[in-house]
């Protein structure tokens, strides 16, 4: 097993895969360690003069504030930004076009009337707002243990309270409207049930026209004001008429190509650009040549890497959307007089990750080297097939359920820190790193450390194209097994 690696030969740094003691002799130049070196951690391979730019994955990430000898240990201590505002760009096209797989996989989905397919088969309850969670949340406890030990294909039946729906305005409360519409329209609901109170901002009658032309016998609606008597009453009678449909549902063989995925990382480490992110961008690239659909988010996780994405865009109005994807994020953190780069988090700095630059050069690693080809807005709904970007703050409860809300029935998300959380949609969860792995079993889904530890990558690879395959087949992830079930709404403005 080595126990560093210097990732591109134009790279002045290495980074530690192991622990490393001070006294250790490099196998590069001659370089032996001065100090010690956690895993995940960068060390200079050639003496660095103050101002010197570090580079990592063979772009600059920064540049050192001091003198640094070769061997010496290099984190957020010692290395600065260089990044600053909103720029200008040109589009230079460097597109890799994915060749078509030859041969075509397929996974056992659940085809809806509309021409989507489900990888899972649920019964949800969602609120139009805040005010009628406990209604919500008692109608799944009380409609669970009614069909308990008959629930045929459904998987589960889970309510999704939520803070929103009312006192929000503008830009908000559009916002709450589109996540509450792509929820109630996801194809791994088998049926819906929407649940209102009648007096608040996100009134049904105006909410409904948004969904457009319905199966009326899987989505259903009422206003609790509007009930007589017990409303919890009223809404098992509905659920009992959901059920009754989608309970007779089944699994069928169905083509990668209808796979719509999210890529997503949370609690990055100096691991996460080497095993986990790079896994993801393999298979990316893998899902597109079938066919099929990945989707990038975290905006303000691709400053310092924007422009190997935006070269990648398949034509300059693709560009175009990009630079405004990416400007338009920067605007809002100075309209809001923050600093663009404050990035990264106390625990990527703590796992290694010392820049946003060297964080973002990781992160947009899950991309692969597909084409981009569109960006969508904040809420808005996937359309092409292929890598999409998406536009969405870094945070992991709001991004993974933007990416669930765009049409995406999977969330891949690597972690290096690990996190027990999942949104609507399956959130299936890989460690950069073995120690994690081995440490939380009830969060971890798959480990990419063994690719640190030695295990050859195309093989790990195809290991994890396989394990996707059969969770969208049906196999629960962790955070379905511990019925962790969350989604948040980005929210910018005023609440009245």
């Amino acid at each position: 097993m080595a126990q560093y690696i210097r990732i591109n030969q134009a790279d002045n740094v290495a980074v530690a895969l192991a622990p490393l003691k001070a006294g250790t002799p490099i196998d590069i130049d001659g370089v032996v360690l001065r100090d010690d070196i956690p895993a995940g951690h960068k060390f200079a391979l050639c003496n660095l003069s103050q101002g010197d730019n570090v580079v990592k994955y063979g772009f600059p990430i920064g540049h050192v504030m001091r003198a640094v000898d070769a061997g010496c240990h290099i984190d957020h201590n010692i290395l600065k930004t260089n990044l600053d505002g909103v720029s200008e760009y040109t589009y230079t096209p460097n597109l890799t076009e994915i060749e078509s797989a030859a041969v075509k996989r397929s996974f056992k989905g659940f085809k809806r009337a509309n021409g989507d397919v489900g990888i899972r088969n649920q019964i949800w309850i969602i609120p139009t707002v805040g005010c009628v969670n406990g209604i919500a949340q008692k109608l799944a406890e009380r409609f669970s243990a009614e069909v308990a030990g008959r629930m045929g294909s459904v998987d589960a039946i889970v309510a999704f309270p939520h803070n929103y729906g009312c006192s929000q305005l503008g830009g908000d409360h559009e916002n709450t409207r589109k996540i509450l519409r792509n929820m109630v329209l996801h194809p791994n609901a088998g049926g819906v049930l929407v649940v209102g109170l009648g007096c608040e901002n996100n009134q049904m009658s105006a909410f409904r026209p948004m969904l457009g032309n319905i199966d009326k016998s899987r989505i259903k609606m009422f206003e609790a004001q509007k009930v007589s008597g017990d409303d919890v009453e009223y809404g098992l009678g509905l659920l009992r008429e959901i059920f009754a449909v989608c309970s007779k549902d089944v699994r069928e063989d169905v083509p990668m190509s209808e796979l719509r995925v999210g890529l997503k990382c949370g609690g990055s480490d100096g691991l996460s650009g080497i095993t986990a992110n790079p896994l993801l961008g393999l298979f990316s690239d893998w899902l597109v040549a079938q066919g099929g659909t990945t989707v990038l988010t975290e905006v303000p996780e691709m400053f310092g890497a924007e422009t190997i994405l935006m070269n990648r865009c398949e034509s300059r109005a693709i560009f175009d959307k990009t630079v405004a994807l990416i400007n338009d994020f920067k605007s809002y953190f100075i309209a809001n007089n923050q600093p663009v780069y404050e990035n990264p988090s106390p625990g990527n700095k703590a796992g290694g990750i010392s820049t946003l630059e060297e964080k973002s050069l990781g992160c947009t690693q899950k991309c692969g080297k597909s084409t981009v080809r569109d960006v969508l807005a904040y809420g808005d709904r996937l359309e092409r097939r292929g890598l999409n970007l998406l536009s969405a703050p870094g945070n992991d409860l709001v991004a993974s359920t933007v990416l669930a809300a765009s049409g995406c029935q999977l969330v891949l998300f690597t972690t290096g820190r690990g996190t027990p959380f999942g949104t609507f949609a399956p959130t299936l969860k890989i460690s950069t790193n073995t120690p994690l792995f081995t440490n939380k079993p009830n969060w971890i889904d798959f480990n990419a450390g063994v690719i640190a530890d030695g295990e050859p990558m195309d093989k790990v690879t195809e290991r994890f194209i396989d394990f996707v395959i059969a969770v969208a087949s049906g196999q629960a992830v962790n955070n379905e097994k511990n019925g962790y079930r969350e989604f948040a709404i980005f929210k910018t403005g005023v609440t009245l």
